[in-house]
C-alpha cells in the first residue's frame, strides 16, 4: 500500500483535524516515547501523521510546501458549509471543469475539495 506521510509540528491538533474534522478512518496509531504517529486511511493509500514538521500560520506558500491534500468529494459546497460548521475556513471556486475548495490544516498545510462530476475529464 502507497501512503503519504505529514511531518507536522502541531501534532495533536493535525491528529485532531484529519480524524474529527475530515473524519478520515482511523488506521492505526503508536504512541511511544520515541515515536509517535497515526494512519488514516486515504482511499487506497493512507495518511501518516507524524512529528518534525514546521508550522505556519495560515496556508503554506508553495515555496514552503509544494504539496496539497485534495480529496473529491460528491458535493463541494455541501462539504464546505460542514466544514465550516466546524470552525474552517474554506473557499470555494467555481471552474469549467468544477468545483473545488481550499482550506489548511493546523500546521497551515494546503488542502482542497474537488468535485467527483466530470474528474479526469
Amino acid at each position: 500500500m502507497a501512503g503519504i506521510i505529514l511531518f507536522t509540528q502541531n501534532y495533536n491538533d493535525c491528529v485532531a483535524f484529519y480524524r474529527d474534522v475530515l473524519e478520515l478512518d482511523l488506521l492505526y496509531r503508536i504512541d511511544r516515547p520515541e515515536e509517535r504517529l497515526t494512519t488514516f486511511s486515504l482511499g487506497d493509500t493512507y495518511l501518516m501523521v507524524e512529528n518534525d514538521g514546521v508550522a505556519y500560520d495560515g496556508p503554506k506558500p508553495i515555496e514552503m510546501s509544494p504539496v496539497k491534500l485534495r480529496f473529491n468529494v460528491e458535493d463541494v459546497k455541501a462539504t464546505s458549509d460542514a466544514l465550516r460548521a466546524k470552525g474552517v475556513t474554506v473557499k470555494v471556486m467555481e471552474h469549467s471543469w468544477g468545483t473545488t475548495a481550499e482550506f489548511h490544516d493546523p500546521d497551515g498545510n494546503r488542502c482542497a475539495l474537488r468535485s467527483d462530476q466530470g474528474f479526469g475529464l
